[in-house]
């Protein structure tokens, strides 16, 4: 037995340069959950389904992910990056989006109206007409994918 191995301390290594502390983007985000799990760019790239490129530019804060790719996100942080308001309806709407990988176009075909017509309910420039707002509440009221 080596004499200062007997010492049952712990000692916790210095975080790696670029380390985000308080991440506040996307980018940070992912950039702190794959050097906590000790894992490399390409690791993650490859789960997330983009390029070494693509996972360089959202980490260096260069560029934000498209809705698509929510998902696999939220998937690999385990919760969701952004803040959205979700007490009112837009921003109910706009979760409900993001946790499902849907652009305003996508979502609108779900409901068949226009793209346009999502981005305003989701500023909550407009509410939906009622035949919409039940369609809605049954989407928004469903549990996101896992």
């Amino acid at each position: 037995m080596i004499p200062f191995a007997r010492y049952g301390e712990t000692v916790q290594l210095p975080k790696k340069q670029g380390y985000p502390k308080d991440p506040q983007t996307v980018g940070e985000h992912i950039k702190k959950r794959r050097m906590d799990l000790g894992l490399r760019q390409c690791d993650i790239s490859e789960q997330l389904g983009i390029s070494l490129a693509t996972m360089t530019v959202w980490e260096n804060n260069h560029g934000e992910p498209q809705v698509n790719f929510y998902p696999k996100i939220i998937k690999f942080l385990g919760y969701m990056p952004l803040t959205i308001d979700t007490s009112t309806l837009g921003g109910k709407i706009k979760l409900y989006r993001y946790q499902h990988g849907l652009s305003h176009k996508n979502m609108a075909r779900l409901l068949g109206v226009d793209a346009s017509t999502i981005r305003s309910w989701e500023h909550n420039e407009h509410a939906p007409l009622s035949k919409f707002h039940q369609v809605l509440s049954n989407y928004i009221k469903q549990e996101p994918k896992k």
